[in-house]
């Protein structure tokens, strides 16, 4: 395996959706639903050590779930796209004046209406349980915020070309790791994590922006279908990456 522009920009785009402002804002929300305990607590009083352990633990498998709905997202992604082979390209300019204009969207180009709905956790007191945990994260999955939608199907786009579904897994894969590595780590550090995320709720209006920019860019690449020509760029002009993975 090497380290190429697809799996490098599926990496990216999770990162973008977590970091995205209808995704970054409910991560409090989403700790406090885990670890059975209220805002307040969480903020003023922070959490008691087994509680930590434990919202680490469940964070695992609400990563878990997530990650499983994507890399099935992505076999049936390349499945399809097999299925579909002739009309392939014909389907990617479809595809790639989409993820244009969610592109504009994001630079404020453009204003899409759908694209303002937000997806709403409900906190408890009562723990969560591993098992409520992964199936939380299903559906989570399945009812991704519609700002998270554009990324993952600029990704999807991308699945959908390749020429096994192992491959669109992968790539599926990747995006879900960039996306819920991020929950992962700052359920270990909760509370300087909830105090960076504070410092840094300013610049969520940047991470819209470079969520406009990479949608572009990866229109283009499906558009000109270029992602494999750059892949095959840089094995050419820099065969060490052929020895990364």
């Amino acid at each position: 395996m090497f380290l190429d522009i697809s799996l490098g920009g599926a990496a990216l785009g999770g990162l973008l959706s977590f970091l995205s402002p209808c995704v970054l804002p409910l991560v409090p929300f989403y700790f406090c639903y885990m670890a059975g305990i209220s805002m307040a607590e969480l903020r003023e009083d922070g959490i008691a050590p087994g509680a930590q352990r434990r919202l680490f633990v469940l964070a695992i498998f609400f990563a878990i779930g997530v990650t499983t709905i994507f890399v099935f997202l992505g076999m049936a992604a390349t499945a399809i796209g097999q299925a579909f082979g002739d009309w392939i390209r014909p389907l990617s300019y479809v595809a790639a004046l989409i993820l244009f204009l969610f592109g504009l969207h994001f630079l404020g180009v453009l204003k899409i209406p759908l694209l303002y709905r937000q997806m709403t956790f409900e906190t408890r007191r009562q723990p969560s349980t591993i098992v409520g945990s992964y199936v939380t994260g299903l559906a989570f999955g399945f009812g991704w915020t519609p700002c998270v939608g554009p990324a993952l199907a600029a990704v999807l786009m991308v699945a959908s070309t390749q020429d096994s579904v192992s491959r669109g897994a992968l790539l599926l894969l990747v995006y879900g790791l960039g996306m819920t590595l991020p929950f992962v780590i700052g359920a270990l550090f909760c509370r300087p994590f909830l105090n960076w995320m504070q410092r840094k709720r300013k610049y969520l209006g940047h991470i819209e922006k470079a969520m406009g920019v990479f949608l572009i860019i990866f229109a283009v690449l499906i558009a000109t279908n270029t992602v494999t020509r750059i892949s095959q760029f840089l094995i050419d002009y820099f065969p060490g990456l052929t020895a990364i993975g």
